[in-house]
């Protein structure tokens, strides 16, 4: 009877000690089926997918002083994708030679993930898992990707934390989120979300958005150095996302772990 109760306890601190939202969890499960329909519900993350693996690319390239030429530049790297969802990032990563491990919270999107990269006869290592739960297992990798998350996790705190525990000395990180201004209110909520319905409504709440100074302060709590920022604004003539100075809606970020352990 002690070792059950013991048993029920840890797994209580474990659930205080996530940062996993559950009512975003369902919401997004209700959907997984359709990750990767290009003219469904994720239609936006396909079209924002070109411009968000250039920045990868040209970062990591970078960080790494890998060949821009190379066909499999990150052969020997490991890469821990963070709220994979369906693996429209893991996919590209695990073909440029990336050892992937992908971990989502949601059990459907896992699934439709990893049925999908068996179909284009790709090794990933898809987890139905949290951060903090990876971390728990003192795992750790050369880089880390949280696009479209972290506006998403109950606490930022944790989550940062986790990300910290998870990255190698000298590691690399890239972070895609929403910045929490009157002008991504106008159009990531309102716009994209009500009039434009490029997002199912409810997908996003403003006020968990994430200011660029508010994302560099955890990291760097946490042992990061952010050594990039840019901004990605969508066209609405064309419907075309593009890399831009303007960090007032979406914006990338791009850090690197101490090399001290």
């Amino acid at each position: 009877m002690m070792r059950s109760t013991t048993k029920r306890h840890a797994a209580a601190r474990a659930d205080e000690r996530s940062s996993i939202d559950q009512e975003e969890l369902a919401r997004f499960s209700e959907i997984a089926d359709a990750w990767w329909d290009p003219l469904g519900p994720f239609r936006p993350l396909h079209q924002l997918n070109p411009v968000r693996l250039r920045y990868l690319r040209t970062q990591l390239d970078r960080h790494f002083e890998c060949d821009p030429s190379s066909l499999h530049p990150y052969q020997g790297l490991s890469v821990l994708d963070v709220g994979c969802g369906g693996g429209l990032l893991s996919e590209p990563l695990a073909r440029l030679g990336a050892r992937v491990t992908s971990i989502d919270a949601d059990a459907e999107a896992i699934s439709v993930a990893a049925n999908h990269a068996k179909t284009m006869e790709l090794e990933i290592d898809y987890r139905c898992t949290s951060a903090e739960e990876v971390a728990a297992a003192n795992e750790t990798f050369d880089v880390i990707i949280a696009m479209e998350i972290i506006e998403h996790v109950s606490d930022l705190g944790l989550f940062t934390e986790a990300l910290g525990h998870l990255a190698n000395p000298g590691a690399a990180l890239a972070l895609a989120t929403l910045n929490r201004t009157l002008k991504s209110f106008a159009l990531a909520i309102v716009g994209a979300e009500y009039i434009l319905r490029l997002l199912p409504r409810g997908t996003h709440s403003w006020e968990r958005f994430v200011r660029p100074s508010e994302a560099s302060r955890h990291l760097r709590d946490h042992g990061f150095t952010v050594t990039d920022v840019a901004g990605v604004s969508l066209d609405p003539l064309a419907m075309e996302w593009r890399m831009s100075h303007n960090t007032s809606v979406n914006y990338m970020m791009f850090a690197a772990k101490s090399q001290l352990p």
